[in-house]
């Protein structure tokens, strides 16, 4: 093997032919990978001949991009046998050489001591200083090739790219990891700062809107017409008709105790929010002169939990509460065997149940439907086209579609171990397989199954409606 005339050879070829484009697959960054292969198969005691061969590949990894930018790593196969055979490499020894270069491409998958020093060397910038122009170049490059529309973009895939890499060989598990980390930290940093400050900007519109409506259902619909609602909103207007109370005092007197609560069980954000929203809605309640809309029962229970509905889950969306039941119902669920549901049911069972024995059986009756109507739209603002769906993937391209649903789709995934064949007349055959398993909103289906068919147009996809679904890396609307 005469390597170093094949490198001689083949890095001239780039400098004359390669198009000018290409700002990060180039004759510099084949520069990089060859002495960073140099230096992991010397680390890595590999044998002379072994530590040819991933030059070389370091060398020709490449070299499609001469031909090609789609499908690059066969086209710098093609090349190398091609070219190889004049400086006098094996068939077996390019046939190697042709599967270290194949392992280059995304997701990685090596499966021996060479090709794990060829994919480290390769991606072995991700831990080091040259980490952010090496970055750069890539950026300007895909943005040329239009896979990336804007740096927004290209530092959203990013993050999920880092996060996803690891290196397999020890020498850069030890000399390139730990500064990759760093990188990933910087990154994700700057990007929660810029989204920190427009998610303040959005919180306290949607607390303000939040609140004028929940002013709007109270003032002009359920309390001109002795209506109710459950938890802290429905007990505050049960005490302002039984002895006439202001409501606005109430109001926020009766959900303090429950902030309180929440800063403890919660967390101080969620509890100065909660407390922020509930004194705004008070002084809605005082001085906002809201109209009496209807005096129609039918239309002032639905109308009226529909506005409702929609101004708490408002404040909901923005990382706080409007009624305090919430917080109550946590606190005692971990006192009780009781479900969330079960303890806010019970709550509200009590509720309606006075309300029917001072005002009617009639004003109860029109209050539930208030509190159902008002619960649907909450549910609807919160979960809305967020809801959350359920997508179980089984196929023989699973490393490819693993690969394409982390870095392409940002989602994380479960990796079930299974067996997949036993078909009608073929019982006996089957083969081991990666059943994977992920969540994304109904929104996101449609983009989901294109990546996988994309992959593998034979693979067996089927989803299911989640009914809440929280951590792990799914699209969070909001951190209490």
């Amino acid at each position: 093997m005469q390597f170093e005339k094949a490198y001689s050879f083949l890095l001239k070829k780039f400098d004359e032919e390669l198009h000018g484009g290409l700002t990060y697959h180039n004759s510099h960054h084949t520069r990089q990978v060859v002495n960073a292969a140099r230096y992991l198969a010397e680390k890595e005691n590999l044998s002379v001949e072994e530590s040819e061969m991933v030059l070389t590949a370091a060398l020709f990894h490449d070299a499609g991009f001469l031909n090609t930018y789609e499908d690059h790593e066969s086209a710098s196969c093609d090349l190398a046998r091609e070219v190889l055979p004049r400086f006098n490499y094996s068939d077996d020894q390019i046939e190697t050489i042709c599967r270290i270069i194949m392992v280059t491409s995304l997701p990685q998958t090596p499966t021996n001591k060479m090709e794990q020093v060829m994919c480290d060397a390769d991606l072995h910038y991700l831990g080091t200083d040259g980490y952010y122009p090496n970055a750069e170049n890539l950026y300007k490059e895909f943005r040329k090739q239009g896979l990336v529309a804007n740096r927004k973009e290209w530092n959203q895939k990013q993050v999920m790219f880092l996060g996803a890499h690891r290196f397999f060989t020890a020498t850069a598990k030890q000399e390139f990891e730990a500064k990759k980390q760093d990188h990933l930290v910087t990154l994700t940093s700057n990007g929660h700062g810029r989204i920190s400050r427009y998610s303040w900007l959005s919180d306290a519109l949607l607390i303000v809107l939040g609140v004028f409506i929940a002013g709007f259902a109270l003032k002009g619909f359920l309390v001109p017409n002795l209506f109710f609602d459950g938890g802290v909103t429905g007990l505050s207007l049960l005490l302002h008709e039984l002895y006439h109370f202001n409501l606005a005092y109430v109001i926020i007197i009766l959900n303090l105790p429950f902030i309180v609560a929440g800063y403890f069980s919660v967390s101080k954000k969620f509890a100065f929010k909660t407390l922020a929203a509930v004194i705004m809605l008070g002084c809605c309640l005082l001085f906002f002169p809201y109209p009496v809309i209807t005096s129609d029962k039918l239309l002032i229970s639905i109308f009226g939990g529909v506005f409702l509905g929609l101004g708490i889950g408002f404040t909901m969306r923005a990382g706080c509460a409007l009624d305090g039941i919430e917080v109550l119902a946590l606190y005692t669920l971990k006192r009780t065997s009781f479900t969330i549901t079960e303890i806010i049911l019970g709550l509200n069972i009590i509720i309606f149940s006075i309300a029917a024995f001072k005002f009617g059986t009639e004003t109860a009756l029109y209050s539930v439907l208030t509190y159902f109507a008002a619960s649907r739209m909450i549910d609807y603002v919160i979960e809305g086209i967020q809801a959350y769906t359920g997508v179980t993937i089984i196929s023989g391209e699973s490393e490819r579609i693993k690969y394409q649903l982390v870095n392409e789709l940002g989602r994380g995934i479960t990796i079930y171990k299974g067996e997949r064949g036993f078909l009608p007349g073929k019982f006996e055959i089957s083969s081991n397989c990666d059943i994977i398993f992920t969540v994304v909103t109904r929104l996101e289906l449609r983009k989901l199954k294109n990546l996988v068919y994309s992959a593998d147009p034979k693979a067996f996809v089927f989803a299911n409606t989640i009914k809440e679904a929280s951590g792990g890396i799914i699209k969070k609307l909001h951190r209490h």
